[in-house]
């Protein structure tokens, strides 16, 4: 079990860290087909002043290489030594992805689709309930850094549950470009957070197994602002500002291929696109046709699929919309 004592002395894999110390402690998740173990770094900065535990974390999905690189920068930057409390980053959750460059887990199992998991059930479950157990309870706050799948590029954005008033200030503070209210999914490692009561922001930017330095700067730096609203931020940093409030995402809406062929994308995530607007092009390979995609209503594109084919019915964009139809209903996002 994770907890600090009286004496402030941090047991977290049954090692004890002092105030003022570091380790690097490695979780043992599992063993490969030859014995070898499996082992996480865990990266854990205490400053001598007491103050707030925060758990930042990345690679859930192991292909979402910006979340890594974002964690990687935090340690590099030493923005995790904090000026009071502990930072605890783990840059990769699903190290068994990772190497494969693969979002889920060898038994197949989405890792953020098993919480709080089970500890007689698959690997990704048994993970789980691991980390649940023996480091999730020890956090005051957690960020977790994810990253678009397959070859769809999100817009830098905080997603958030609309009803909790206290992400909404974080989010206020990280400031991405957009914050994006969604429903919790069940059995992620949000909802877990959620009933348990610790605070979370989940970040998401750019696409699967491609590092961007944009999203990546972005990442970091909300972190900071984080940082420093807890009063954590080593005063040797500098802050970031920002003059440009995040802006506000209460639905969207998915379009979809009317056709199969090569798509050829005309707009960037984030940009605001007004309804007919020409946004794309799909072609066949043998110069017989060309059909324009032009966007069903005006809004910012939140989420650009850059697959250089699709199929007929697949998911191009993701285009934020007014949260009340011309019914007077509010149409909620599609999953995909």
């Amino acid at each position: 079990m994770a907890f600090i004592n009286n004496d402030n002395i941090l047991t977290l894999l049954g090692q004890e860290i002092a105030p003022g110390e570091k380790a690097t402690i490695n979780f043992n998740l599992a063993k490969l087909y030859t014995t070898s173990s499996v082992e996480i770094p865990v990266i854990i900065e205490r400053a001598k002043e007491p103050g707030p535990v925060i758990l930042i974390t990345s690679g859930i999905h192991g292909d979402e290489i910006n979340g890594v690189e974002i964690v990687r920068q935090i340690i590099a930057k030493k923005i995790n030594k904090p000026k009071k409390g502990t930072v605890i980053c783990i840059p990769v959750l699903n190290i068994f992805g990772f190497l494969d460059m693969k979002r889920a887990f060898p038994d197949g199992r989405d890792l953020n689709r098993v919480f709080p998991g089970n500890p007689r059930g698959s690997l990704a479950s048994r993970f789980a309930y691991q980390f649940v157990k023996k480091i999730l309870p020890v956090a005051d706050f957690c960020l977790d850094f994810h990253t678009g799948g397959a070859s769809r590029f999100n817009v830098a954005q905080i997603r958030i549950d609309p009803d909790d008033t206290l992400a909404t200030e974080y989010a206020r503070i990280f400031n991405a470009p957009f914050t994006l209210q969604s429903k919790i999914i069940p059995k992620s490692y949000r909802a877990t957070c959620s009933r348990k009561g610790i605070p979370i922001l989940l970040y998401e930017g750019g696409k699967s197994k491609v590092s961007d330095k944009k999203i990546a700067r972005i990442g970091v730096e909300g972190a900071m602002r984080v940082l420093n609203h807890l009063e954590m931020l080593n005063p040797k940093l500098s802050i970031p500002s920002t003059d440009i409030p995040s802006v506000l995402i209460r639905n969207t809406r998915w379009m979809r291929a009317k056709y199969s062929g090569l798509i050829h994308v005309k707009v960037s995530c984030g940009e605001y696109i007004e309804k007919g607007s020409h946004i794309a092009t799909i072609t066949d390979p043998y110069g017989k046709f060309k059909h324009p995609v032009k966007a069903t209503h005006a809004g910012y594109v939140i989420n650009v699929n850059e697959a250089s084919l699709v199929y007929q019915g697949d998911a191009i964009f993701n285009i934020s919309i007014d949260k009340s139809n011309k019914s007077g209903q509010n149409e909620s996002e599609e999953e995909i």
